[in-house]
């Protein structure tokens, strides 16, 4: 069974259902690319999941560990390469909620979001370039 079913809306955009929940995400061509930009493009999800995923496996580690990250945020920054038109850096600023985060604490944050799945799934050539900023 499909995990996703994606459909051709025409002019560019795309919508992409998630089978189990139902869920719907449109994509659209950016406007460099002849698109209109009205919603994300399929390498601003690229770029979202590595996020996402990045906080998701901090939080597994931060829940074994009992750290507290919740309120984290992170602020993607997607850099477009040419010959081949490609994603060629990720640039990611991770904000954690202030707290008293011991230098461990951060060494195994900052460990665990290298080894997302969706990390480890890129291209070595794609370049990820990742901040960490605690507040104490």
């Amino acid at each position: 069974m499909a995990t996703i079913e994606t459909t051709y809306l025409g002019d560019l955009r795309t919508e992409a259902t998630h089978v189990q929940s139902g869920n719907k995400i449109i994509t659209d061509a950016p406007l460099d690319n002849k698109g209109k930009g009205e919603a994300f493009s399929p390498t601003d999800l690229l770029s979202a999941a590595l996020g996402s995923c990045m906080l998701t496996i901090m939080g597994i580690a931060a829940r074994e560990q009992g750290i507290n990250i919740d309120g984290t945020t992170c602020s993607i920054t997607k850099i477009m390469a040419a010959d081949p038109r490609r994603v060629g850096e990720i640039q990611i600023t991770f904000n954690f909620p202030s707290g008293d985060y011991s230098d461990k604490q951060k060494t195994i944050l900052e460990r665990a979001a290298h080894t997302c799945p969706v990390s480890k799934s890129l291209h070595p050539d794609l370049v990820e370039s990742l901040v960490f900023n605690f507040k104490n």
